[in-house]
């Protein structure tokens, strides 16, 4: 008896000293692995090709310096169209049909120096396909699409009343909203149509800027909404103080203010310069335009209204197309009464630089609202509209840009976002 509970001792010593080694081993085990583990973590990243050759792409991502993408031999690699939110409609991609500006998301591991990303998948949105989807957008926007100042909403019935000015009057139009209708709003601080993100509709205030596209009344005085995007810009008229055109910024004496406004220019800024004769042409419709206000009283061009940041309300197209004049569109996109359309009159004209632009020079701009009424990043800014400010002590008012430039459902941008 004695010698058996010796035994069961000397068996009980053993598996414990067993089980200490075990897991004295395995913490070994897992401390050694622990920097090749890390290492096998799954990262992904998007953005756009800015080069190819061979297995090794050159990405811009939508945040941060440009990565080095290495496509690993088997990597899944699949194509889809803008837009799309399921990869069961996924097709397959070769890696000679990736081309630059195609947008990519792309998934694997980090290589050993930390630099290079090793692609093991690659979902791809051809740049084609975004520039057609675009398009496409652009034309309904501008088919479908209305425009112009809030001024009231009523979230229980899902309305939003909407000023539409223009150069030849003003008009008011209601918005019916439902549970259906994409609900988007404009970044504070953002130039791209592509960063409004979805928001309810008591995020719309009296003095915020509205787009919406829909299906309009026979009277044009409401439209039953499929999208509505509605932010907060400034429109700002004066003349330029100074210029930096290394440090890409101007500054602007704003005429209503009567204060200094830096504004900075943006990779995505559009800078354009009106002609002598299409400024003078523009002026005489805003002239004829007060003396419309005075004889009808407020709310025809002259008077337009304010927004809550103290500037007079944006255009109204939300494309670098933009949508047809803001009484309503018309066949091939004309204001019904034959009124042109000066938001694509101005879109028509070609880019400038700072260069172009002269010290004491009149511009006339929009921009983002910011969170600082000194500073402002620009998103369209039109020269050469001296007559335009001195046609009317209120022209600069009547007178106003689009904000909005469209974007076309790219990669991380209304796109399809796979699970990591």
């Amino acid at each position: 008896m004695r010698k058996f509970v010796y035994c069961l001792l000397a068996a009980a010593v053993t598996l414990i000293a067993a089980s200490r080694a075990t897991a004295s081993a395995g913490a070994a085990t897992a401390r050694a692995a622990g920097p090749q583990a890390a290492q096998q973590k799954l990262v992904h990243t998007i953005g756009t090709i800015k080069s190819i050759e061979g297995n090794t792409i050159r990405l811009t991502p939508d945040s941060g310096p440009d990565v080095t993408v290495q496509v690993e031999e088997g990597a899944r690699m699949l194509r889809i169209e803008p837009g799309e939110h399921d990869l069961s409609h996924a097709v397959p991609l070769l890696l000679t049909e990736l081309q630059t500006d195609d947008r990519i998301r792309v998934r694997g591991r980090m290589a050993a120096d930390g630099k290079t990303l090793l692609g093991l998948e690659v979902i791809a949105i051809k740049h084609l396909d975004i520039q057609a989807k675009q398009e496409k957008e652009s034309q309904d926007w501008q088919r479908r699409g209305i425009g112009g100042l809030v001024k009231s909403v009523d979230p229980a019935a899902g309305t939003v009343t909407v000023s539409i000015s223009s150069l030849t009057g003003a008009k008011t139009v209601t918005v019916q909203t439902t549970p259906q209708t994409i609900l988007r709003r404009y970044a504070p601080d953002s130039v791209k149509f592509d960063d409004a993100k979805p928001a309810p509709l008591d995020q719309i205030k009296p003095g915020d800027q509205m787009r919406a596209r829909g299906t309009r009344s026979a009277d044009g005085a409401e439209l039953a909404a499929d999208e509505v995007v509605s932010g907060t810009f400034r429109n700002i008229a004066g003349t330029i103080s100074s210029l930096d055109p290394e440090a890409k910024s101007l500054v602007v004496m704003d005429l209503l203010s009567k204060q200094s406004v830096t504004v900075r220019i943006s990779a995505q800024s559009q800078l354009r310069k009106l002609p002598p004769e299409m400024a003078a042409g523009i002026a005489m419709r805003l002239k004829a335009a007060a003396g419309g206000e005075a004889r009808g009283g407020p709310g025809q061009a002259g008077g337009a209204e304010r927004t809550s940041s103290g500037s007079a309300p944006a255009g109204t197209a939300p494309g670098s197309q933009p949508a047809a004049s803001q009484g309503g569109p018309g066949p091939g996109g004309a204001r019904p009464g034959g009124a042109r359309d000066f938001q694509q009159m101005i879109n028509r004209l070609p880019l400038v630089t700072l260069a172009d632009l002269q010290k004491g020079e009149a511009v006339i701009l929009v921009a983002s609202a910011g969170s600082s009424s000194a500073e402002v990043t620009a998103i369209t800014l039109l020269g050469g509209v001296e007559p335009i400010l001195t046609a009317t002590p209120r022209g600069a008012q009547g007178f106003t840009l689009s904000p909005w430039t469209m974007g076309g459902g790219a990669m991380g941008e209304g796109g399809v976002e796979p699970n990591p």
